[in-house]
């Protein structure tokens, strides 16, 4: 990156604070290309503006990255979501048993579901719920709990009671960014403890995601997922966190558009 003033390269470091989460003196050094004493200095003049709050070894935003309802996520990335759940859909095979988290692009998945045959689907998400409620060829299980009005998913600890009396032959992941080192991320810890759970009792894991959540860190809490998951997104992600991503186990899907196959 070419040199900017101090003024422009403070107002870039709060933009990332707070649009991917915690930024690290070692990351901004490189980013844009000056020592890390100079972005020291930077996250100082931040935090005594009261811009930022320090951390150990960088800087995060004061404010929390604000959650979008899944109200809001639902019209995002249509295309990519379709396509990645048409991708997730044709990997079920008549007789199993599924664990469908909450969100949208999970959703997209319940909705290509309701033409399933001979399948079991238990679920913690309500747009599922409402996909499958009518379907007569599809079992379906709902793990209650306490609702997440946001997320429109429930959590707690009687969700994870549920789950503790059932296992799954696929379990389809929503999330809200995907790191190499962290593993995925959501703005609360009771789901990032119950994506873990849920992780636990299947035999298969997928994350679905479409690529503007690949590489994002928009919330500090963290879901580390076992080795061998599989993560489903389209096209557009970016090839270096999804290179890094395989050099860590973890399989990577682009699912196609109808426009590709054709």
């Amino acid at each position: 990156m070419s040199a900017i003033g101090s003024k422009s390269r403070r107002d870039r470091i709060v933009q990332l604070a707070t649009t991917t989460g915690l930024t690290s003196v070692d990351e901004l050094s490189q980013l844009f290309g000056v020592t890390a004493s100079t972005i020291r200095r930077d996250l100082a003049k931040l935090t005594t503006d009261g811009r930022l709050a320090r951390t150990y070894g960088g800087a995060m935003a004061l404010s929390a990255h604000p959650e979008a309802s899944l109200r809001q996520r639902t019209g995002e990335a249509f295309e990519a979501k379709r396509a990645i759940a048409r991708w997730a859909a044709a990997q079920i095979q008549p007789g199993e048993t599924l664990l469908l988290d909450a969100g949208s692009t999970v959703g997209a998945l319940a909705h290509e579901l309701r033409t399933a045959k001979n399948v079991t689907v238990a679920t913690t998400g309500l747009t599922a719920l409402q996909e499958l409620a009518d379907v007569q060829n599809v079992h379906v299980e709902c793990l209650g709990g306490t609702l997440r009005p946001l997320s429109q998913g429930f959590v707690g600890p009687l969700t994870e009671a549920a789950l503790e009396r059932l296992t799954f032959d696929r379990v389809f992941l929503g999330t809200d960014g995907v790191s190499p080192e962290h593993g995925i991320c959501e703005a609360d810890l009771r789901q990032t403890r119950l994506k873990e759970l849920m992780a636990r009792r299947a035999d298969h894991v997928y994350v679905l995601a479409h690529a503007a959540k690949v590489g994002r860190r928009p919330f500090h809490a963290w879901a580390t997922l076992p080795a061998g998951w599989t993560l489903v997104t389209d096209d557009a992600a970016d090839p270096r966190v999804l290179d890094e991503l395989h050099s860590r186990g973890v399989t990577t899907v682009l699912a196609k558009s109808e426009e590709e196959d054709s």
